[in-house]
């Protein structure tokens, strides 16, 4: 984890403190942290960290905004960092929505400093293929292919091939 360096962004300065206790116990090489959406996107821009942790809920650029930004925004320095959103609301709809917008792992409140190893963990040693189409840029939402599967609605690598 030395080499890694890593964004937070999180409104609330002892939630701040408390994750960038644990990210320097993890051995982070480099945390920059952030209290909302638009200083974390000009420290992306600046400083281009290898994953983002943030938070949804900040004011006035929440989490799924600077997510928004930083997946649509053609001179974003790096479209396709991993970006793990910290939420409270795990309704379907939620979720969904955040996918969409091309968060790349959610991590439920409350969790522990395991939970956080494991999202990090799991971006690091599983990067996930970016898929860009008009409306969308952002980490392939299926997790695995199927193995073996050939029906008719199995997916090329080349679309002129079908």
């Amino acid at each position: 984890m030395k080499e890694l360096s890593v964004l937070v962004v999180e409104e609330s300065q002892p939630m701040l403190q408390v994750l960038v206790g644990i990210l320097e116990e993890f051995g982070f090489g480099k945390i920059l942290t952030a209290t909302d959406g638009e200083q974390a996107f000009q420290i992306h821009q600046h400083h281009r960290p290898d994953i983002i942790i943030t938070d949804w809920h900040m004011e006035p650029i929440d989490g799924l905004e600077l997510c928004q930004w930083i997946r649509r925004t053609k001179h974003s320095v790096n479209r396709s960092v991993p970006i793990i959103l910290m939420s409270s609301y795990t309704e379907q709809t939620r979720i969904t929505n955040a996918r969409d917008m091309g968060v790349t792992e959610i991590l439920v409140k409350p969790f522990t400093a395991q939970d956080l190893a494991r999202r990090i963990m799991h971006v690091v040693d599983v990067p996930r293929d970016f898929i860009e189409s008009l409306n969308f840029f952002g980490p392939d939402r299926r997790r695995h292919s199927p193995d073996g599967y050939e029906g008719e609605n199995r997916r090329t690598k080349n679309p002129e091939e079908s």
